[in-house]
């Protein structure tokens, strides 16, 4: 967001004006004052807190619990100096912060009025359970929605593209990211939702103000837990990019491959309907398909004439050096069955075990087929890449003797919808210098192998198919 787009930034600034408009009732009604200033130094007070313990992001059960306890302009309030106060982290700090208050706002005055409107505020006086958790879910579900809406605005526009199309491979349509996005915060703000409503019913309680805090203190553990483990699945991309580094460092003729395999698996992962941790497994699966190259000599990757039956056995015992690389990784889960068994066949011709039909892992089946889809449609040194259609018929004319029918159809689909976009390719790299010469016809045994890329030249191989699975 460095560079914004004219559109984008005309966005936010209407969401701004939305905003001051919620706050205009503010001077001519009745408030308590003393209670919009309190929440809203506890907001700030967390909010900074949670920057300097790099646990950054808003404090929803503070924001929440104004919206039960105060009209909807005054709760509006309530997030406006943290939000305006606390670094945003990242370039243009004005706009982001901009950004970020106004956004809680609206969603804030959307919670409240819904409360409001429903008798919220003399249910949660009068502590009138369980009828105060019917407005409070309004509230809490309103919130999620208005903050679900806002993002969704700029997730369209970021994408560059018509409404409800995502320019991005492996990008569900906004209209469906629109929809994750919702299902997937309501759960975790409707937490953030109950500690707000425990804080405002101790607020209005005898025990008065003071009680009320307690309820921040499990929620701050809860907060640090979910840090830990966001750390820890930074830690884990960090672990993948260094190894997919390493291996375009040894063969950079193929750079990016890696990352287009990741994006065309999680395609497929998704329109078969797997959950978003097994998407995520599986998007990893593709990435480091390949990994296995760092036990091959590099002469053998580079090798520009055509290959022995040794250097061909060599070359086979890659996803067996991958899968030893990846095994003590244990995050990868059945990613590690997908870096052994990429190569295998429906028809048992494939590498390294021979496997037939379901004794192949579906998350290598998977694999399989993004494989062979990226090698096609890539540009070579010595021909261009073959376009989308050519790449999938050949793909269904494979299926069922290389390639699982079921995921061949899921490619096609998701390609049909969302087209295929990659960001990086192998010919987009200037770095590489001049292109190598074309290999010898013996090392092309198959449309879409290149002398660079050995473990296609090997998995050409097999009988009754010239389909290349890179």
């Amino acid at each position: 967001m460095e560079a914004v787009a004219p559109r984008a930034r005309a966005y936010v600034t209407c969401v701004a004006l939305g905003a001051l408009v919620c706050l205009l009732p503010l001077p001519v009604m009745p408030a308590p004052w003393w209670a919009v200033c309190a929440l809203a130094a506890v907001y700030a007070g967390c909010g900074r807190l949670l920057v300097r313990r790099h646990l950054a992001g808003p404090f929803y059960p503070v924001l929440l619990a104004a919206a039960f306890l105060l009209p909807p302009p005054a709760a509006a309030l309530v997030p406006l100096p943290g939000a305006l106060l606390t670094a945003a982290g990242r370039r243009p700090e004005a706009l982001r912060r901009v950004w970020r208050a106004a956004q809680l706002t609206l969603a804030v005055w959307a919670a409240a009025r819904v409360h409001w409107e429903l008798g919220g505020r003399d249910a949660v006086v009068g502590r009138d359970f369980p009828y105060a958790l019917v407005p409070a879910g309004a509230a809490v579900t309103a919130f999620c929605l208005m903050l679900t809406v806002l993002d969704g605005g700029i997730l369209l526009l970021a994408a560059g593209g018509p409404a409800g199309t995502l320019r991005r491979p492996g990008r569900p349509s906004v209209r469906r990211a629109w929809c994750g996005l919702f299902v997937r915060s309501l759960a975790p703000i409707g937490v953030h939702g109950l500690g707000g409503l425990m804080m405002a019913v101790l607020w209005r309680s005898p025990y008065g103000p003071a009680a009320a805090l307690l309820v921040l203190l499990p929620m701050c553990v809860s907060w640090w837990v979910y840090a830990q483990y966001d750390r820890e699945r930074a830690a884990h991309r960090a672990t993948i990019r260094a190894l997919v580094q390493a291996v375009d460092l040894k063969d950079g003729y193929t750079r990016g491959h890696s990352e287009r395999v990741g994006q065309a698996s999680m395609m497929i992962a998704r329109e078969l309907g797997m959950d978003d941790d097994r998407v995520e497994v599986l998007r990893f699966a593709g990435i480091l398909h390949d990994v296995g190259k760092l036990g091959v000599p590099t002469r053998l990757l580079r090798k520009d004439g055509p290959l022995t039956a040794e250097e061909r056995r060599v070359i086979e015992l890659h996803p067996e050096y991958g899968h030893e690389m990846v095994r003590g990784i244990s995050f990868l889960g059945e990613a590690r069955s997908a870096i052994l068994h990429h190569h295998e066949r429906l028809d048992g011709s494939g590498y390294p075990y021979g496997l037939r039909g379901a004794q192949i892992p579906e998350c290598a089946r998977v694999v399989a087929v993004a494989d062979a889809f990226d090698a096609m449609t890539s540009t070579r040194s010595y021909r261009r890449a073959r376009p989308v259609g050519a790449a999938l018929t050949e793909l269904e004319r494979c299926a069922g003797a290389q390639f699982d029918p079921r995921m061949v159809a899921a490619l096609v689909r998701a390609l049909d919808r969302d087209g295929w976009h990659p960001e990086v390719t192998a010919a987009d790299d200037t770095r590489q210098g001049p292109p190598r010469p074309p290999a010898g016809p013996a090392a092309r045994t198959g449309p879409g192998t290149a002398a660079g890329d050995r473990a296609s030249a090997v998995a050409s191989a097999g009988p009754g198919t010239g389909t290349p699975a890179s």
